[in-house]
Parts: C-alpha cells; sequence; structure tokens
C-alpha cells in the first residue's frame, strides 16, 4: 500500500498585500483561506509578514507543524471570534483556581520559594488589574472575591479575537490566568511565565531526578507559549505593547 498522503507545494510565489481593515497573504494568485475555506485577513501586516514566511520556507512536502502562527491564525478566524464570549468565559474560569493561588504546605523550603516568587505577581493583579486574589495551602479550593473575578474577566473581554488567541495558550499551558495576563500587559515573557509555573516540577526534579517524558512535555509547553507571545508581539508591537489592553 502507498503511504500516507501529504499535501504538497502547490505554489511558486508568496506575497502579502493589503485588503479591507487588513492583510492578506496570496500564494501565486490565490488569497489563502482557512481549513474551513474562510477568508484569512490578518490585523496586521507584520503578521501577514511572518505567515508569509512561514509558507514561504515550506519545500516539496507542506510541514504544518513548521507553521505555529499559521495554525494560529486559524483557530483565530474559525474557532475563537465564531464563539469569542465562550473562550473567554472558560479562561476567566482559571482565575477562580489560579495556579499561583495554591501553595505547598510543606516542604518549608518550597513554600518559602513560592511566596518569594509569586507573590510579587499576586499583587501586581491586585494594584494593576483591581483583582486581589486569596491565597490557600494545598489543594482545597478557596472562593475568590467575585467581584475581583469580574475584573479579570472584563479584561479579557476587552481583547480582540486576535489577542485572546494568544491569551489562550499564555493562560491555559501554565494553568494561570494572572501569570497568562502578566505577559500580555508587559509584567513578564513567556519564559519566565513558565518557569514560575514549574516551581513545584523543579523542585520535585531535584528531589527525585529529572524525568525525559515530562521534561519534553514541558519543553513543549514552553515552545506554545513563546509561539503565543510572538504572536502577540506581531499584533501589539515587539515587545508586546499590549499594556492598556
Amino acid at each position: 500500500m502507498s503511504g500516507e498522503w501529504k499535501a504538497r507545494r502547490f505554489w511558486t510565489t508568496t506575497a502579502v498585500e493589503p485588503v479591507g481593515d487588513g492583510w492578506q497573504l496570496r500564494l501565486d494568485d490565490r488569497a489563502l483561506r482557512t481549513p474551513g475555506k474562510l477568508p484569512l485577513v490578518l490585523p496586521t501586516q507584520a503578521l501577514a509578514q511572518a505567515l508569509a514566511a512561514e509558507w514561504e520556507a515550506q519545500q516539496d512536502v507542506i510541514a504544518p507543524a513548521t507553521m505555529p502562527l499559521t495554525r494560529a491564525a486559524n483557530s483565530a478566524v474559525e474557532r475563537v471570534a465564531p464563539q469569542f464570549a465562550q473562550v473567554a468565559g472558560m479562561l476567566a474560569e482559571y482565575g477562580g483556581t489560579d495556579l499561583l493561588c495554591y501553595r505547598a504546605a510543606h516542604p518549608a523550603e518550597l513554600a518559602a520559594q513560592q511566596a518569594a516568587q509569586w507573590d510579587p505577581l499576586l499583587d501586581w493583579a491586585a494594584q494593576e488589574l483591581g483583582a486581589a486574589l486569596r491565597v490557600t495551602q494545598g489543594v482545597i479550593p478557596v472562593a475568590q472575591d467575585p467581584g475581583a473575578l469580574a475584573r479579570l474577566r472584563a479584561r479579557l473581554d476587552a481583547l480582540s479575537p486576535w489577542q485572546l488567541t494568544a491569551v489562550h495558550d499564555l493562560v491555559t499551558l501554565p494553568g494561570s490566568l494572572v501569570l497568562g495576563l502578566a505577559v500580555l500587559h508587559g509584567r513578564l515573557d513567556a519564559a519566565a511565565a513558565h518557569a514560575l509555573s514549574r516551581l513545584d516540577d523543579e523542585h520535585q526534579a531535584a528531589l527525585w531526578g529529572r524525568d525525559p517524558e515530562a521534561d519534553a512535555a514541558a519543553a513543549a509547553r514552553l515552545d506554545a507559549m513563546l509561539v503565543a507571545e510572538r504572536l502577540l508581539g506581531l499584533l501589539c508591537g515587539d515587545p508586546p505593547a499590549c499594556h492598556n489592553a
């Protein structure tokens, strides 16, 4: 039997051109569309050019894994834009169970490390976002102030579908709405947010040794967060200037 079918490069030239209020990518004389055949109109020239670079880099066989910004753009158009309220609501729920609010009871050194590195982010959320979140030890849920959660949700509602697409991975992968918003607002970069989400994992690795599978999974999450951060940069400037979002 023949091998699995693979899409092959069918175009010669890749170009970016303005269209309406945005930009589109053309492969020869074809305007690029999403897999669902929706028009793919990019909000900034920088993002359009980045997608063009991904498509131009394809050789004989198209390798989707090498096109993360194209995948993100397709998701923004096909999934996030038509379901904006649902996506924002799902991300807002992370505020009620934010990783930074759940601390180790022991060992003392891990608890101290969490307090030293996570408390400044919670202080920032309280002062800059108007969302003071409560901290607890262990995994028993702690009720958060509904007003604080509503203010965090409002931050998400104010985003464009493109920004929300980027913030999705910056929240879900570390498990923290505060970390995701901190990257959005320029308080942290994605690598720092990823590292802060892994304090417990790194503590366990120091005690018991590293797990290659867990390390590979963590590296994949970091890669995805870096792509999300790059998407923000292409939407808002580099480094991301989404501070007023």
